[in-house]
């Protein structure tokens, strides 16, 4: 077995929100020795629904079991003279310090980031918090919903229907976009230690990896001075575009780009409705014309939703593909237990949770590595589980 990508490399977590925990989740998830320092009582997401079998113990948070999935766990009481050694001695040993702390917590707990990598000058210390660790919101609380808002994220984020307000999605996107640029940060913190033999800050704002991460908003606001609108599942713009989504026959739906300026999906759309009698006046030459599709677009719309209402979601999606068209199943999560590509790739890897319970599928990584390995999933620590072995071997 060849070495993992972050073989060899310490990271010790002081976090208790998404942002931080995906960000150790990630490094993780690729080999590197990520240790979590938690309270004696443990960290803010064990406190977290919903709860396996319902229990409310520490070691059923299933949040925490998905942000926290390969680390190892330490508990140290820092609000002690042997905590304050122990954790100090833990730092100084770690090739990155992951964190998560406010400025005024961090100050308030001799965990200054900019203090820390002076005093070790080969540590690398990413701090990912809701605003940046300093300017005028540093000290501001913050959360999923405050990044997307915040950030211009969610002004996208919704539904055509403009009377109601946006709708943050699922998923905590503020804080996983948020992750992502610190694992970037970082790499390149990383290549720079290599050639210099010295760490620094990384200073990540939740706000501002949201703030860069609006698609066509920002653009569309600098050139032209348009205002994007957002539209039901799919991209927001200054002007309404046409609906994506089609109802099929069993009740399920598909995504599909009805693209009319492009002639080739056209002609391909249109000669799949005509091998199966649908295509009514469409195959009519007028409608070569980009001009006369668009001026009869309502028509259009019509047919193609009666099209689909005719056969399930899966006949549409294969016969789609197969014929060159951008079209998929809008999938519920649940269904992707039964995807036949994840399937094929071996996506989801059994886990064993709790010792003696049945195992459950972990999804696995979205990225393979020819000339690395990868540890594959593996569960959440329990509460203090590594303790002794991390501190006796500092």
């Amino acid at each position: 077995m060849t070495a993992t990508p972050y073989h060899g490399l310490r990271v010790v977590e002081i976090a208790d929100d998404p942002g931080g925990e995906y960000t150790g989740k990630l490094l993780a998830g690729s080999g590197a020795d990520v240790i979590k320092v938690e309270p004696p009582s443990g960290a803010a997401g064990r406190r977290i629904g919903p709860f396996a079998g319902d229990r409310t113990d520490p070691e059923a948070s299933l949040s925490f079991r998905w942000y926290n999935a390969g680390k190892r766990s330490v508990t140290i009481d820092d609000a002690e003279d042997a905590g304050r050694a122990a954790l100090a001695e833990l730092i100084a040993g770690a090739d990155v310090l992951l964190t998560s702390l406010p400025p005024a917590q961090a100050a308030a707990r001799g965990l200054v980031p900019a203090e820390l990598a002076a005093r070790h000058p080969r540590l690398i210390v990413v701090a990912v918090t809701p605003f940046g660790l300093d300017g005028p919101w540093s000290a501001y609380r913050g959360g999923d919903l405050v990044g997307l808002a915040a950030g211009g994220m969610l002004h996208s984020c919704g539904y055509d229907d403009h009377s109601i307000p946006p709708i943050r999605p699922g998923g905590d996107h503020a804080y996983t976009t948020a992750a992502s640029f610190a694992h970037t940060g970082l790499l390149l913190a990383l290549l720079e230690r290599r050639r210099t033999g010295k760490g620094q800050v990384v200073d990540v704002s939740v706000h501002a990896a949201c703030a860069v991460s609006g698609e066509l908003s920002n653009p569309f606001w600098f050139y032209p001075k348009a205002i994007v609108k957002r539209q039901t599942c799919r991209h927001a713009q200054p002007a309404p575009t046409q609906p994506a989504l089609f109802r099929c026959g069993d009740d399920r739906y598909v995504y599909f780009a009805l693209i009319l300026a492009d002639q080739k999906p056209w002609r391909a759309l249109v000669e799949w409705m005509d091998d199966m009698g649908l295509a009514a006046d469409l195959t009519d030459p007028a409608y070569d014309d980009l001009a006369h599709r668009q001026a009869n677009f309502a028509h259009v719309q019509e047919l193609v939703e009666v099209f689909f209402l005719l056969m399930d979601a899966e006949t549409a999606y294969h016969e789609g593909q197969r014929r060159g068209l951008p079209i998929g199943v809008s999938r519920a999560p649940e269904e992707l237990f039964d995807d036949e590509h994840l399937r094929a790739r071996e996506f989801f890897v059994e886990v064993e949770e709790e010792e003696g319970a049945r195992p459950v599928p972990h999804p696995g990584s979205p990225y393979r590595f020819s000339s690395f390995d990868l540890p594959g999933p593996r569960r959440a620590p329990r509460l203090g589980e590594h303790t002794a072995e991390v501190l006796e071997g500092v």
